[in-house]
């Protein structure tokens, strides 16, 4: 089955908790810290693989979860790492966060992108001894993984895109020029899903093409198949319109499509466009040519109009040599502009915030935020009095009590950290 979008939710590993604990040998005495730190969550990381060609095993695994850091042990034990959740996905797959924003697209096959980091794991009190602090009782919790709800859209790469109203003959042509077997049939809507071929030119180029189910006037709307198929012809250098030479009106026709490209969620009607009127076989050059000229009112004077027949193949050649020059051009220009390669996989990171903490006073409480004192709060085990007292040395240090004062806590005074408000400490 096709699958091209899915939704799911990904969580990297918590990091593990640092070991708190002191040597007990026969003949030492008092033995030392030995406690050991945690090992860090493993990553969720998609890779793009030219083995995958659909997103139909995410309808059933909804939850990707990398695995959790082992925690420290004794003798100064590092607890293990955890392992990397990697997941495969068809070259092509976008991904995008919930609120639409692209996170990473993998356009390079092999190429990676870390979507959900592994938190860090915590420090044993092994990592705390010093020459003023000889037996530090204070371990450190791990950093939970990060947490993300993403929407994978799969997006065809492909040279040239095939579109047209339906029965306009879109994959009769793909069936002739590759080798692809798309069901054909004289009726509607033939076309449930998206099909790719490769086209040899003059046995010296090739070109990947992909045709598109047929739109309908009100596509936009979810009219028809609607066009949710757009996003496999977004990539592609050069749009190929097919109509039927038979249709009532192709003035009509080529306006109706365009009109559905320029109301798709990015404007597709700007993409250099070849006009071809198709199954010419039988008709007048006096016939074809009048129709040529009622296309020629509505459509822009560069845009050019081929007329070919897939049954007999004629004009097929010159529609695939032009359209060859076209590819040739736009991926010089986009060559120029930036070689893709693979240190452009992008990478989620933290975002780094410009004011290392602040504090908001509200009714009831003080917050502080700041991604550097919220990460200590994570890492602090609450019900050890050791590890309280170490965030609040470092909240004194980082000049946070002294402001608390300034802004009017008192003895008493409800402090929270981070703005889920999950960690609290009493003034």
């Amino acid at each position: 089955m096709f699958i091209d979008n899915a939704k799911v939710s990904v969580r990297a590993g918590d990091g593990g908790d640092g070991r708190s604990s002191f040597r007990h040998e026969k003949f030492v005495d008092r033995g030392g810290p030995d406690g050991g730190d945690g090992g860090d969550g493993g990553n969720v990381v998609f890779v793009a693989s030219l083995s995958e060609n659909t997103l139909a095993s995410f309808r059933f695994q909804r939850e990707l979860v990398a695995e959790s850091g082992a925690a420290g042990g004794m003798n100064n034990r590092h607890g293990k790492r955890g392992k990397e959740f990697r997941i495969r996905v068809p070259v092509g797959t976008a991904i995008l966060s919930e609120s639409g924003d692209l996170l990473a697209d993998l356009v390079i096959n092999n190429m990676e992108a870390v979507i959900a980091q592994g938190g860090k794991g915590g420090f044993g009190n092994a990592h705390f001894v010093s020459s003023v602090r000889q037996a530090p009782r204070v371990a450190e919790k791990g950093e939970p993984g990060q947490t993300v709800e993403i929407n994978l859209e799969l997006k065809m790469i492909a040279d040239v895109g095939l579109i047209g109203l339906p029965n306009a003959g879109k994959s009769t042509l793909l069936s002739i020029i590759s080798n692809a077997k798309p069901e054909i049939a004289d009726y509607p809507f033939t076309t449930l899903t998206p099909n790719l071929g490769v086209v040899d030119i003059d046995k010296k180029d090739s070109l990947l093409f992909a045709d598109i189910p047929g739109l309908i006037e009100g596509a936009a709307e979810g009219k028809g198949l609607g066009d949710d198929f757009l996003r496999h012809v977004e990539r592609t250098s050069v749009l190929i319109h097919l109509i039927d030479v038979y249709g009532e009106n192709v003035a009509k026709a080529y306006s109706t499509i365009q009109t559905e490209l320029k109301n798709y969620k990015i404007n597709l009607s700007d993409r250099p466009q070849v006009v071809v009127l198709t199954k010419i076989d039988g008709l007048d050059k006096d016939v074809i040519a009048m129709v040529e000229d009622e296309l020629k009112a509505v459509i822009p004077k560069s845009t050019p109009i081929f007329t070919i027949s897939s049954k007999t193949k004629t004009g097929t050649s010159e529609l695939l040599r032009y359209v060859l020059k076209i590819v040739q051009k736009q991926q010089k220009k986009a060559a120029d502009n930036k070689e893709l390669t693979k240190d452009d996989v992008p990478i989620i990171r933290l975002p780094a915030s410009a004011e290392p903490w602040k504090i908001v006073q509200e009714k009831d409480q003080f917050v502080i935020l700041g991604r550097k004192i919220e990460r200590f709060a994570m890492r602090t085990d609450f019900s050890s009095d050791d590890g309280t007292r170490r965030l609040r040395d470092i909240m004194k240090k980082m000049g946070i009590t002294h402001e608390l004062a300034r802004q009017g806590a008192k003895a008493g005074s409800k402090i929270s950290i981070g703005k889920s408000r999950q960690y609290t400490l009493i003034y």
